[in-house]
């Protein structure tokens, strides 16, 4: 009997380790040990002083950079058909609008910088305001509004790109006021990072009648006497220029 109860502790033993090496060996190490009556114990941790390691603790392997990367483009690829329309819509390249959202965001819909610029093509809370993207964080809207302000910026520095996603990221009037790519690291950076992405043109076409100008809603900015800033739809004075 007491041959029949040790050789059934074992069997029962023998389906416990089995369980325990396919279910927990990326989370524990596993010892071996043998009881005073023979009987085989497998344990987490060395109870006895013959307890013998017979698995080591694996580790999920760390990504590469390349796996990160090509993660990263898996992700972005979610959003293509989005930006695909909104590229035909307000006339501007693909390419140009992906290699945005990859050094703006990385494809998170969700990012939020330390400014509070927000979405995957990182909108201010006041630029979205004023391109009327209600939702930053909804991939199309954000994507709409991103690439109709970029087509904006491209239009305004007369096709001149470096200036252009210069003025995406320091905004319109720091690029003004310097006349060139601000002396800004954190521009500078951006600037040669979607270069890079994009292939490294530095030139884009301008062309009449674009889409930019053909969307909905218009906002005019106006200053007061009083020195207060004004978005409206009506051109109140010609001399403010349409946002």
């Amino acid at each position: 009997m007491q041959f029949d109860s040790i050789l059934s502790m074992r069997l029962i033993l023998s389906a416990f380790v089995v369980m325990l090496l396919s279910i927990n060996a990326s989370e524990a190490d596993i010892y071996k040990s043998v009881d005073e009556d023979g009987v085989i114990c497998y344990t987490d941790i060395p109870l006895k002083k013959n307890a013998v390691r017979i698995m080591r603790t694996q580790t999920a392997p760390v990504d590469t950079k390349d796996k990160v990367q090509a993660k990263a483009e898996i992700k972005n690829k979610e959003f293509h058909g989005i930006v695909k329309e909104k590229s035909a819509k307000y006339n501007v390249d693909p390419s140009l609008v992906h290699a945005v959202i990859k050094a703006e965001s990385n494809g998170n819909p969700y990012a939020v910088s330390k400014k509070g610029a927000q979405g995957l093509m990182q909108l201010m809370p006041t630029t979205a305001r004023d391109l009327q993207v209600q939702n930053p964080f909804d991939p199309e809207e954000n994507i709409d509004g991103g690439t109709r302000y970029l087509k904006y910026l491209i239009e305004k520095f007369n096709g001149d790109l470096t200036l252009a996603l210069a003025a995406y990221n320091a905004g319109p009037k720091t690029v003004e006021k310097s006349g060139s790519v601000p002396q800004i690291p954190e521009t500078r950076e951006y600037v040669k990072k979607v270069l890079s992405f994009y292939g490294g043109a530095t030139h884009y076409p301008v062309e009449s009648g674009s889409p930019m100008k053909e969307r909905p809603e218009r906002i005019y900015k106006l200053l007061t006497d009083e020195g207060t800033v004004l978005f409206t739809n009506l051109p109140l004075n010609k001399q403010y220029p349409r946002f």
